[in-house]
């Protein structure tokens, strides 16, 4: 496949392969979350964002496995330099400290080493003073280590900090974060001690924002978030927070953009009671906005960042002042991810660096939202975005249902978000050509889903 002159071609989705793959899949698996009945075939054709189902059909995916895959499919700027490198056993990292080289010395390896990974996300970093890296499997896993670490540093603490809309994993620490969606929380156990305030978010363009705001985080006299504090007349004492734990966008609570005032009054409380600020950048990290972080968009200073996804494996980042100094006070058997996906990650940011893809992503995020403006009809309510992470805004949660309904007969792949939203996740090195189809595409799925021959019963 040529993803240059590459096209979607449908026939019929799920094709009857597909379907004998999601009633196998489906006999023995638990219940979950699922996007589409889409199934990949790994032995064929795929490239950059085109990939082949197991019936032929090629389509364009604009999801990028929810970011976990950066660059797409078989992409030649990550395989071209992992071709030489052969399979070993064992693939897993039993622990941090289980080190693993390729050939006499680091400055002269062959293929990157998660101690590479390590020294690369500690340079992507150092504007914030971070020197420290502690890798995991997953988003959840930096979560907790970081829950963990701050606790740690402030072992006299009792509560934390959360804000409406937030996603921050699946385990239990990390859910009694979660504040998007009661599905995820009902009758789970929490920690105690965790305060939610409103998330602020901007509204009209995410590039031009007016710091317009309504959501009731300020207040005549200050913010919720400052006047919890005892000193403002709340009743927390400051050296009693852990922490305050923010995604600099939200994810899966709907890709809202944070005002930048709101951010800018974080960082100050943060920074005026020495709480330490959390970001969760598993989505939202690695390139994906235009900047490395997503916090380098806004006025704070965060003192641990939360990262995964497109990373390929977990990492807790700080300062060596945060993390403990106790041997043993943080661990996993499998604390490193694997061979594989700490090389991935290595790689990623070589990437990135080496063909401008933070620029990219800001050119082609402007590109999309441009299309996505000229075109949009009534139902949609907003498009934003920043960088090649962006969202649609529709008037009803069934008509976003049916627009991504109408883009996956079409050839492509999207998903949705928040309560009416869906979010387009390029890949980060998408060219004028595939923005211009898949925005394309997504415009004629949304006109169909506006006629009265496509409104759901």
């Amino acid at each position: 496949m040529d993803r240059d002159t590459a096209n979607p071609d449908v026939v019929t989705l799920p094709g009857p392969n597909a379907q004998k793959w999601i009633d196998f899949h489906h006999e023995h698996a638990a219940p979950s979350e699922f996007s589409h009945e889409f199934v990949w075939d790994v032995t064929g054709e795929a490239d950059g964002p085109f990939v082949t189902d197991v019936d032929g059909n090629v389509l364009l995916d604009f999801t990028c496995h929810i970011g976990a895959a950066p660059l797409g499919y078989n992409n030649e700027k990550i395989l071209g330099k992992l071709r030489e490198f052969s399979l070993v056993e064992p693939m897993k990292i039993a622990g941090q400290d289980m080190y693993f080289g390729a050939g006499p010395d680091p400055e002269t390896a062959e293929f990157p080493a998660s101690s590479h990974l390590v020294e690369k996300l500690v340079d992507v970093s150092s504007q914030y003073g971070m020197d420290t890296v502690f890798l995991s499997n997953s988003g959840a896993e930096a979560m907790e280590n970081a829950m963990k670490i701050t606790h740690d540093h402030k072992p006299a603490a009792k509560y934390a900090f959360t804000f409406d809309g937030s996603f921050h994993g699946r385990t239990l620490g990390t859910l009694s974060l979660t504040r998007s969606n009661e599905v995820y929380t009902r009758h789970y156990p929490e920690i105690a001690g965790v305060r939610t305030v409103p998330f602020c978010a901007e509204t009209g363009d995410t590039d031009d924002s007016d710091g317009a705001c309504d959501c009731g985080f300020f207040t005549g006299n200050g913010s919720q978030l400052r006047n919890a504090l005892q000193p403002e007349g709340g009743h927390v004492n400051p050296d009693e927070v852990a922490f305050v734990t923010i995604e600099p966008v939200q994810g899966v609570g709907g890709y809202r953009f944070p005002n930048p005032e709101f951010m800018a009054e974080v960082g100050d409380v943060c920074e005026t009671y020495d709480i330490p600020l959390v970001v969760d950048e598993i989505q939202s990290g690695v390139g994906r906005t235009g900047k490395m972080w997503a916090s380098d968009h806004y006025a704070i200073e965060p003192d641990v960042i939360a990262s995964a996804k497109a990373l390929r494996t977990g990492a807790t980042i700080s300062r060596s002042d945060l993390f403990p100094s106790e041997k043993n006070r943080l661990g996993s058997t499998f604390g490193g991810g694997d061979l594989l996906a700490s090389m991935q990650g290595a790689l990623t940011l070589d990437a990135i660096e080496e063909h401008d893809l933070l620029e990219n992503a800001t050119e082609r995020g402007r590109q999309a939202k441009e299309l996505l403006r000229d075109a949009a009809p009534g139902h949609v309510v907003d498009v934003r975005g920043k960088g090649l992470m962006l969202a649609v805004e529709f008037d009803t949660a069934d008509r976003r249902d049916e627009v991504v309904h109408e883009a996956l007969k079409r050839g492509l792949l999207t998903l949705g978000c928040g309560k009416k939203t869906i979010r387009l996740l390029p890949p980060l090195d998408s060219t004028e050509r595939e923005i211009e189809m898949g925005v394309g595409i997504l415009n004629e799925a949304i006109e169909a889903a506006g006629t009265p021959s496509a409104k759901p019963a």
